[in-house]
């Protein structure tokens, strides 16, 4: 790994491979302020109508935001927050990655090494690969901003798209191996504007022609306004939402519980209401695992390595993915952990699946196993184990 000189030579690197066309992606990361609810910047190269411009997501703590931006506007933003909003930005391109860290008094240093990233982009927004969501003719996705009148996927909303697409896919596999044969209820926790819902609802009942019943639960009011109304309007009738906390909302029996991207424990309270209501799949995208990250203190081998903040960053994120997956199989779930989509389209890209299984889990082995685990790193407790004892939820035995 070599160290550069300046910032300027971080920019030009940007700039050169935007050129020619080795860019693949930069992100700015580790803000400065922890009130600020800009979390990070994602740049990455799009083809518009011929025009090669950057796609820039600004990842805020409960909404993304999209734009297009000439190299020109993406230059100028980079360099009104790099070094001031956020304290770390990384740079891949095909020929090697660049990092930027900042200490407290803003010294940078900068760091190149050789690319982690081999694959260019796809740049054109038009090549979309579209298996199970007809855009054409579709109320809802126009009503929620992802196509056009005429069913032509919006620019800015291609990520989106994929997201969604892939996720379909997921979950019609899923069911494919064990096809129900009697009404399906699905509760979506912390639902939001209801893409992924919409889109479920509308492929398991036009496609898979199953009777369904889905619930989104969403704790802004004028999200759950803006989807019960184009709910209505796409004569969606078994599909509803509601106003509510994952925390507070009750529920009694449903087959499938989904959560992607709930917030930190929020992940944790969506699994805990799948257990308890026995659902027969839990499946869940998690971000922002914090709690675990608080509670580590490792006192053994691993120490010397996760005294640098971004590996005990990303250590927390897999203890704390990897303890649900293993707290699942104790209460007698099939898991699966997988990266569900590229991080080229988002960073929150490991979904994991529970299904129910027939066979009993060996409850005493797992609990051992978490427990250990939570000993290696000083953890004390881990928020959803803490729930399901705290309630008092058999664990499958």
């Amino acid at each position: 790994m070599n160290e550069l000189n300046n910032i300027a030579g971080f920019i030009e690197s940007f700039e050169s491979s935007h050129a020619d066309g080795t860019f693949i992606k930069l992100t700015l990361g580790k803000k400065a302020l922890k009130s600020s609810t800009l979390n990070n910047i994602y740049l990455r190269p799009v083809l518009i109508k011929d025009e090669k411009l950057l796609s820039v997501v600004f990842r805020h703590q409960t909404s993304d935001i999209t734009k297009n931006m000439s190299l020109p506007e993406a230059l100028l933003l980079i360099k009104e927050h790099l070094g001031k909003d956020f304290l770390a930005a990384s740079l891949f391109t095909s020929k090697e990655d660049i990092q930027v860290l900042f200490n407290k008094k803003r010294e940078a240093r900068i760091f190149a090494s050789k690319p982690s990233l081999t694959a260019l982009q796809e740049f054109d927004h038009d090549k979309i690969k579209r298996r199970l969501i007809k855009t054409e003719g579709s109320i809802y996705l126009q009503k929620l901003g992802l196509t056009t009148s005429d069913g032509k996927i919006i620019p800015s909303m291609n990520d989106k798209f994929r997201q969604i697409d892939k996720y379909i896919e997921i979950v019609d596999s899923n069911l494919k191996e064990n096809f129900p044969d009697k009404p399906f209820a699905i509760a979506d926790m912390g639902s939001g504007k209801g893409y992924l819902t919409f889109a479920l609802y509308d492929h398991l009942v036009n496609n898979l022609k199953m009777e369904v019943n889905i619930t989104g639960v969403e704790m802004r009011q004028n999200l759950v306004d803006l989807c019960n109304r184009t709910a209505r309007e796409s004569g969606f009738d078994g599909l509803s939402f509601v106003q509510g906390t994952i925390g507070d909302y009750k529920i009694e029996k449903i087959d499938m519980l989904i959560a992607l991207h709930a917030c930190d424990t929020a992940t944790d309270d969506a699994i805990f209401k799948g257990i308890s209501a026995d659902a027969g799949y839990i499946i869940c995208a998690p971000c922002c695992q914090k709690q675990i990250r608080n509670e580590m203190n490792p006192e053994n081998e691993m120490k010397p390595i996760l005294k640098h903040g971004i590996f005990m960053e990303r250590q927390a994120e897999m203890l704390t993915d990897g303890l649900r997956a293993l707290i699942l199989e104790k209460y007698g779930y099939q898991t699966k952990a997988f990266e569900f989509i590229s991080t080229n389209h988002t960073p929150k890209n490991v979904m994991i699946v529970g299904r129910k299984s027939p066979v009993k889990p060996d409850v005493a082995k797992i609990t051992g196993q978490i427990h250990q685990i939570k000993k290696a790193f000083g953890i004390e407790k881990h928020y959803l184990e803490e729930l399901l004892d705290k309630n008092g939820v058999g664990s499958g035995q």
